[in-house]
């Protein structure tokens, strides 16, 4: 088990939330139960399954919650940019959000593959 308050990935996350959150406010409100709800869905999603992974039993079960994490992040972000496309929200409010989601995706991927050497090297032993 991990410590999920320790991960950078999970503060990331909560950052993450806490941004898109406020950026949000701004979708019509015709959205709340369209587009809104699911980037909301997506957003808690990410930092959920990190969490959920860092409180299993096994770094195997553990990569595998990063991966719905990972997965989730895409979603979020394929959703952020329609919103911008539909001219829901503005580029500018959102880029930066964008950049924090793919920061949040190559941390993701640099902490499974590192799990996954864990888990080779423990297997020799």
């Amino acid at each position: 088990m991990h410590k999920v308050q320790d991960l950078k990935i999970w503060q990331k996350s909560i950052e993450l939330a806490k941004q898109v959150y406020i950026v949000i406010a701004d979708l019509p409100a015709d959205e709340r139960f369209g587009l809104t709800s699911q980037i909301k869905r997506a957003t808690i999603s990410i930092a959920s399954n990190i969490a959920e992974g860092a409180g299993r039993n096994s770094n195997k079960e553990f990569k595998y919650f990063l991966g719905i994490a990972n997965g989730s992040s895409y979603e979020l972000h394929t959703q952020l940019i329609l919103a911008c496309e539909l001219g829901m929200l503005e580029k500018y409010k959102v880029d930066e959000i964008l950049n924090l989601i793919t920061e949040i995706q190559k941390m993701n991927y640099s902490f499974q593959k590192s799990i996954g050497e864990v888990s080779i090297l423990n297997t020799n032993i």
